[in-house]
């Protein structure tokens, strides 16, 4: 398992207990090496994982690597934000976005 700023990588060996067994809401980004705009999501999962340390963690799960999750989850495009709390997905949302407009629409959710 991989940390880099905050962010930690997740498979589908580990995700029940990183992620499903987590006492904070987990915001999983599954992600692609290939995908550009994953990449541009980058700093601002990492901004995300250290200004809401303590409130959630940030993990990102690779699809290419890790299908069975993604399949389990139905996950087709990417970047794909889910955030579980309590071992539940309790938000889904596609694509790239500036960190206010992410984190104001999985404010209530937290």
């Amino acid at each position: 398992m991989t940390t880099t700023a905050g962010v930690t990588e997740v498979t589908d060996a580990n995700f029940a207990d990183e992620v499903l067994g987590s006492a904070l809401p987990v915001l999983v980004e599954f992600t692609a090496d290939w995908c550009p705009p994953c990449r541009q999501m980058a700093p601002v999962l990492r901004a995300l994982a250290v200004e809401e340390a303590g409130r959630m963690r940030v993990v990102q799960l690779n699809v290419d690597h890790d299908p069975e999750t993604t399949n389990a989850y139905k996950v087709l495009s990417m970047p794909t934000f889910m955030l579980f709390r309590d071992g539940e997905p309790v938000r889904s949302l596609v694509g790239a976005r500036p960190k206010r407009r992410l984190l104001a629409e999985l404010e209530d959710a937290l």
